[in-house]
């Protein structure tokens, strides 16, 4: 049975979505079999970060209410056999998609996919609560920044009933002299979120150009820092080890 993991943050700006397409893509690079998710009603853009723009016909909430099947409506990724797509609406359509009828997708999506990164839209809003309704873990991604930081424990507030081991904190788009300028250190950043670690991203000027180029960072630059952060978050997802990038 596979997991379902929400990818959120309390603000934009943060690279959540290039997190959630960088460690789909790693982790179906290690055999697994992952779908990435879209929950970004209006404003989806994960179909650009794994290089599938434009691809997909059909919608999460068309699977949700029963308008197709979960099969018809995900698209492969025509380079990584084991990654897929289901995409957000580009606007909504009659009533919205509720937290029962996404947990029922999400039951499905388990039997058939070993991982489900939910990316949520940012904030704590109505695609929020969709995206964590039904997750089994959540991942918050943040900056080093003091705003990023306070929006992140909001958030954390917004999801008390993952319990111990189901909540993460990654600090995401990190830049060496900022820190030092800041005089912040990664500990600082955990313990004003209040969670336990998972990993640190580095700012890497070749996520830009892969996005540009319509290709997840782990083809286009599998040996970039920010790759090799992906991978390594996607080791420790699995239950495996792997070093923590420390910025010091």
């Amino acid at each position: 049975m596979g997991q379902c993991i929400a990818v959120v943050s309390g603000k934009g700006g943060t690279g959540k979505t290039s997190f959630t397409a960088g460690v789909g893509a790693a982790l179906a690079l290690s055999g697994l079999r992952v779908l990435c998710v879209d929950c970004d009603i209006g404003l989806r853009n994960l179909d650009i970060a794994l290089g599938l723009s434009d691809a997909a016909l059909m919608d999460f909430s068309d699977v949700a209410q029963q308008r197709c099947t979960l099969e018809r409506a995900v698209v492969s990724h025509p380079q990584l056999a084991k990654l897929s797509l289901l995409t957000a609406p580009i606007r909504q359509r009659g009533q919205p998609v509720t937290g029962e009828q996404m947990a029922s997708l999400l039951r499905a999506v388990r039997i058939q996919y070993d991982f489900c990164l939910l990316d949520a839209p940012a904030g704590l809003g109505d695609g929020f609560l969709l995206a964590t309704a039904a997750a089994d873990r959540c991942v918050v991604v943040t900056t080093a920044d003091a705003s990023s930081l306070r929006d992140a424990q909001h958030t954390v507030m917004e999801l008390g009933r993952f319990g111990p081991g189901k909540l993460h904190l990654v600090v995401n788009r990190v830049r060496k002299k900022l820190l030092r300028s800041m005089h912040a250190t990664i500990d600082d950043a955990m313990d004003k979120a209040g969670l336990p670690l998972l990993g640190v991203v580095p700012e890497d000027d070749a996520l830009p150009l892969a996005l540009n180029r319509g290709s997840p960072i782990l083809l286009s630059a599998p040996a970039s820092p920010a790759s090799s952060a992906y991978r390594n978050i996607a080791t420790r997802l699995r239950g495996g080890k792997a070093p923590l990038l420390r910025i010091k």
